[in-house]
């Protein structure tokens, strides 16, 4: 190989590296930053709102967790989306039991398409309070301080919050890259949204104002996408000024992993599926972060075939992981996810891979994404 070509590579190997480093520390480093607002005692009323399809048995274990919250004035609204199971039945049994529990159906009759954005739109028009926060049929809040925690970030500036969403853990390496990356994903969309680009959140831990969702007509552009409805939102309402974040242990939600590869799989593929309409300047930094950090590797891996730049790529190589584990081991610390962040050794260089390759599937599958 000639020299010239030796060093455009060295160059783009450099550039790589660069962008990781200032993507690190500007985007990733921040969550671990952020101070949240103290939980006061001048709680405002909530209304916690679960869109259901075929839950019953979640619907049974979860909902007397968020109805039992420790919180003066709340409550739980959950839209039964056409389910052919028990869910009716269940929810009729647990109204019994809990007098703040309310519940809407949607017939068969009137199946839709659209993913759950008519079930979304019919529990904030049912929700009695201004304050909404969002969780789903298969979670359960980390503590009885929920809803303490995570409405004590709404302010007259403040509208929407986006919080943290994590798996169940098991002794599994599937599970392990699961929590991983769900774990990195929401240091970076945290860190975006606390740089003034906020462009993702989930839906199991999630709040916004009701006034904001009525006065914008969020879901009409985009009802032949048939997920991601907590994204189009956020690209539809969420700003610089109207929007932060809750990472605290005690304001997370814990859900149910996918079992298996291929569940994970359906699962991102629905969501990616909003991921053309993210801003260019959003989809700029994110195609940039995946590209650079696998140009990165492949290069540093390359450049063993090649003595006289090995101690320098080695070096290189030694410091982004050093600032990758110091900046994923302070939002663990932010976030209680343990020691979460050294799963990166296993996980860094395939993550882009398996997420890429889901995405590149979309493009070419016709297969509609529904809600299920």
């Amino acid at each position: 190989m000639e020299n010239s070509t030796l060093y455009i590579l060295f160059g783009i190997y450099g550039f790589s590296w660069l962008f990781q480093m200032f993507y690190l520390l500007y985007f990733m480093l921040k969550p671990s930053q952020f101070k949240p607002r103290e939980a006061k005692d001048d709680s405002k009323p909530l209304s916690v709102i679960i869109c259901a399809k075929n839950e019953a048995q979640n619907l049974k274990a979860f909902i007397p967790d968020i109805c039992q919250q420790d919180y003066p004035n709340f409550e739980v609204v959950v839209v039964n989306d056409c389910s052919t199971d028990d869910t009716e039945m269940v929810l009729a049994q647990l109204k019994t039991q809990y007098s703040n529990l309310y519940y809407t159906s949607i017939p068969l009759s009137r199946q839709h398409y659209e993913g759950k954005k008519l079930a979304l739109t019919l529990g904030v028009k049912a929700a009695k309070n201004e304050h909404l926060i969002f969780t789903d049929a298969d979670c359960r809040p980390i503590s009885d301080q929920w809803l303490k925690e995570f409405s004590s970030q709404f302010s007259d500036e403040k509208q929407i919050i986006i919080g943290h969403g994590r798996f169940e853990k098991k002794k599994t390496l599937f599970n392990l890259f699961l929590r991983y990356e769900t774990f990195f994903n929401a240091v970076q969309y945290m860190g975006f949204a606390l740089r003034g680009k906020p462009f993702m959140a989930v839906g199991r831990n999630m709040a916004y104002t009701k006034s904001l969702f009525t006065n914008n007509n969020v879901f009409k552009p985009y009802l032949n996408i048939a997920s991601g409805d907590d994204d189009l939102f956020i690209r539809s309402c969420a700003n610089k000024h109207n929007t932060t974040i809750q990472p605290v242990f005690n304001a997370q939600t814990e859900s149910i992993a996918p079992a298996n590869f291929a569940e994970w799989r359906d699962r991102k593929s629905r969501h990616l599926t909003t991921a053309p309409v993210y801003k260019t300047g959003i989809k700029s930094w994110l195609i940039g972060e995946a590209l650079t950090r696998q140009i990165f590797w492949l290069l540093t891996l390359c450049s063993l075939f090649f003595p006289t730049f090995v101690p320098l790529t080695m070096a290189l190589l030694m410091i982004r992981l050093c600032v990758l584990h110091i900046v994923l081991a302070k939002a663990a610390n932010k976030m209680g996810e343990n020691k979460l962040f050294w799963a990166t050794i296993l996980f860094d260089f395939v993550t882009p891979l398996l997420i890429g390759n889901v995405w590149v599937i979309n493009i070419f599958s016709a297969k509609k994404k529904k809600w299920k």
